[in-house]
């Protein structure tokens, strides 16, 4: 290891979260916290990025930076293509991990549980109020397979925006969204010495049971 990279740390000194501080449901904590980056955090930060991680068939894990499109009483939404690396991961294997890192305010959520398509009409809904350019990208990108160039790419495009010039775009049956339900999650907060604060939230049957973590 280099000493610069040796070198690169930093005290956490900014907060503190206490069992006092958190409540019994840990959506709420996560809204709470979400609200707080939302302010806090500046670009190029997007408060809501995230890791997701999933695994092949051969159990190999990978993992890609996302953006958090929903969040209800079940769970995290977001979207992609169903015919990429991670639709078919998921397809195979539908238990994903979520990991939301806040610099600034010294934060980090860690979610794991199970994934689902949400529904034909919730897709078509975000579908169609992203920007049109996202919307015939969605056509034009066969999202993780192979291509023989940039150019390939530039075709694909041009085709796609020849097919809809005349016409609203419609949702491919390929692309739209999911939902993790959350089995677990964990909420990190930095401080002082490594001595972080760690409570995480696992379900047991309809309740959340709360346990502190050493850190």
């Amino acid at each position: 290891m280099s000493d610069k990279l040796a070198g690169m740390r930093r005290d956490y000194l900014r907060d503190g979260l206490s069992e006092q501080q958190a409540p019994q449901e840990p959506l709420t904590l996560f809204r709470q916290w979400l609200a707080e980056a939302v302010e806090i955090e500046q670009p190029p930060v997007e408060a809501n990025a995230m890791q997701l991680a999933t695994c092949d068939v051969d159990g190999q894990p990978h993992s890609r930076v996302l953006l958090l499109k929903g969040l209800d009483e079940h769970g995290f939404v977001f979207f992609g293509n169903y015919e990429s690396a991670k639709g078919q991961q998921l397809a195979l294997n539908p238990k994903a991990a979520m990991t939301f890192f806040w610099p600034a305010m010294e934060r980090q959520v860690r979610i794991t549980g199970l994934v689902e398509r949400i529904s034909a009409s919730e897709s078509d809904a975000y579908y169609n109020v992203r920007p049109l350019g996202s919307r015939i990208g969605a056509w034009a990108s066969p999202q993780s397979h192979v291509i023989s160039g940039r150019e390939e790419l530039d075709q694909r495009l041009a085709e796609a925006q020849a097919r809809w010039q005349e016409q609203t775009p419609t949702r491919p049956e390929f692309w739209g969204g999911y939902r993790l339900v959350p089995q677990a999650i964990e909420f990190w907060q930095g401080r002082a010495s490594r001595l972080h604060d760690r409570l995480r939230y696992r379900q047991v049957g309809e309740v959340w049971l709360r346990e502190r973590l050493a850190p």
